[in-house]
């Protein structure tokens, strides 16, 4: 996925209500999971925003690290293995496995623009 998408991964996975309220499959398009979800659509771009030097951090640390890669095209991509169960509670899980599923509803979108505006939140 283009890279600056990376700053609506956060705010859609670490809610639950809107975690939990994501689709099963990539197959749903981003509008209309939207338009059927309008009350966990507001709260977005609040969540965002204030996520959004986390996910900086989090970021930068991914690339020093090789966690994270950005092709030439600006295509961030990167491995989620789930922890080891007995480290870490069943959430984390939980919060990885959908942010597999968003990274991947991401790279179907050709301008991130289009998913910016979709969900409400400003570059």
């Amino acid at each position: 996925m283009a890279w600056p998408l990376a700053y609506l991964v956060a705010p859609l996975v670490l809610h639950r209500g809107t975690r939990d309220a994501l689709p099963r499959t990539t197959r749903t398009h981003l509008g209309n999971w939207v338009s059927q979800n309008p009350v966990l659509h507001a709260g977005i771009p609040a969540r965002a925003l204030s996520l959004a030097e986390p996910v900086r951090e989090g970021l930068r640390f991914g690339l020093a690290n090789g966690v994270l890669q950005v092709d030439e095209r600006g295509r961030l991509s990167g491995v989620l293995a789930p922890p080891s169960r007995t480290v870490v509670p069943g959430e984390v899980d939980e919060i990885i496995a959908k942010a597999g599923l968003v990274g991947k509803w991401f790279a179907k979108i050709n301008q991130p623009a289009t998913a910016f505006a979709v969900l409400g939140v400003a570059p």
